[in-house]
């Protein structure tokens, strides 16, 4: 059996860790730095800086890790991967070349032009005027995007001018997303149902995960900002399994096998943001890990063991993976009040109880930005995304039903949620 190091901090990383110790392969995972609320799966939290690599090495070393998965885009796009290799251990992820499939845009637009996989006609530009002129050349709807990393948080789909001209104010005048933004994607607006396509990739080889959805708008009827997304639901419907096959065959396919014909394979997870457009599917965007929320609402559908499919990657071996593919998982965020702009953090974390459904439908607490309070104790809110509440059931109306309850008859003063996660599921 394996001892793992996970590395994040967040509901991903609690849902992924939580997902191995389900398996038999596994037997303990720490998570680096983890948060307080994963102690109560039997996860170990390790006050580790996700900057300090070196530091992180020698824990591995010390506490005789034989794998290390990495969680988030930071580390990655920060070399992680690359740095664990050199010292002698296994880790589960993009290179840090590869990974600037998510920390540029430009880069993964261009890949994507040289292997024409569909995706939004575009232009890229590093001064405001410049790029000014073009959204008034080309007038709205049209989507612009900070280049780099910003959470989640930095696209705008304009519905009109103003809007568009107040996005590149964010990112070239007020420089909110930092360095993030010293060069903007503009697209043109695509219009269809979107959804998340992951896939476990090693090099030209690629497995996909059930396809999932999420919400990330902060309020009900996808009104507010966005956010890093406030829930997720999977199955999707009004999804075809034909649009799904298409996907595979005219985007994951040549994109995996295009970034090993230029020396830059990737392993690891990676995340495909798609819309089913009327001329088929095509990118929004690709990550180089798990998305979040989704990961809380794919893994719990896995049937088979997390903890030996990756270890098969990173040997060259087979994997396997299994789904249920019947039932639904859904899951609501539950955030800080004024996420994502003006966020209070401090809320007090009372009890979920999902003990009714537990057994059943495996209702679970997915922690994120909580930490022990040094006053009394008490689990509070130390971000914007607080927790995750998943659960399973037949129908997407049923897993509502259970979630719903349960977040009605919790205190959750000084936070909030949307009401209507899945909603477009019925329409």
């Amino acid at each position: 059996m394996s001892r793992v190091l996970v590395i994040g901090s967040g509901g991903r990383e609690h849902a992924i860790a939580h997902a191995l110790l389900k398996g038999e392969r596994v037997s303990e995972v720490f998570c680096a730095p983890g948060n307080p609320g994963m102690k109560a799966d039997g996860i170990v939290p390790v006050n580790l800086s996700l900057s300090n690599h070196s530091a992180l090495i020698d824990f591995a070393r010390d506490k005789q890790i034989d794998w290390v998965f990495v969680g988030p885009e930071n580390p990655l796009i920060e070399g992680m991967v690359d740095d664990f290799e050199a010292a002698g251990f296994p880790a589960f992820g993009p290179t840090r070349q590869a990974a600037q499939i998510e920390g540029s845009k430009t880069f993964a637009k261009e890949l994507m032009q040289r292997f024409n996989i569909p995706t939004a006609a575009y232009a890229t530009f590093d001064t405001y005027d410049a790029a000014l002129a073009y959204v008034q050349e080309q007038g709205a709807p049209i989507v612009i995007k900070a280049d780099g990393l910003a959470a989640g948080k930095g696209v705008t789909v304009a519905m009109d001018e103003a809007t568009a001209q107040n996005a590149l104010a964010d990112i070239f005048v007020d420089r909110r997303f930092g360095s993030a933004g010293s060069r903007v994607v503009i697209e043109e607006f695509l219009e269809g149902e979107e959804f998340s396509l992951m896939c476990f990739v090693r090099g030209e080889e690629f497995w996909p995960m059930p396809i999932s959805q999420d919400h990330k708008r902060a309020y009900d009827n996808d009104e507010g900002p966005n956010t890093g997304g406030m829930g997720a639901y999977s199955p999707v419907p009004q999804i075809s399994q034909t649009v799904i096959t298409e996907a595979l065959n005219t985007i994951i396919k040549p994109i995996t096998a295009g970034m090993v014909a230029e020396n830059n394979p990737f392993t690891g997870i990676l995340y495909a943001g798609l819309i089913a457009t009327v001329d088929g599917p095509k990118v929004i965007e690709f990550n180089a890990r798990f998305g979040d929320p989704e990961t809380e609402v794919i893994l719990p559908k896995l049937t088979s063991d997390l903890g030996a499919g990756i270890e098969a990657i990173l040997h060259g071996d087979e994997p396997e993976f299994t789904w249920d593919n019947e039932r639904t998982t859904l899951a609501v965020v539950v955030a800080s009040e004024g996420y994502p702009d003006n966020t209070h953090t401090g809320a007090v974390i009372h009890d979920f109880d999902c003990t009714a459904t537990e057994a059943e439908h495996g209702t679970h607490v997915y922690y994120a930005g909580v930490a022990d309070s040094e006053d009394d104790g008490q689990l509070r809110a130390s971000s914007g995304r607080v927790l995750l509440v998943q659960t399973t059931a037949d129908t997407v109306v049923d897993a509502q039903k259970i979630i719903y309850d349960i977040l009605g008859s919790t205190d959750t003063t000084g936070m909030f949620y949307r009401h209507d996660i899945g909603f477009k599921a019925l329409q």
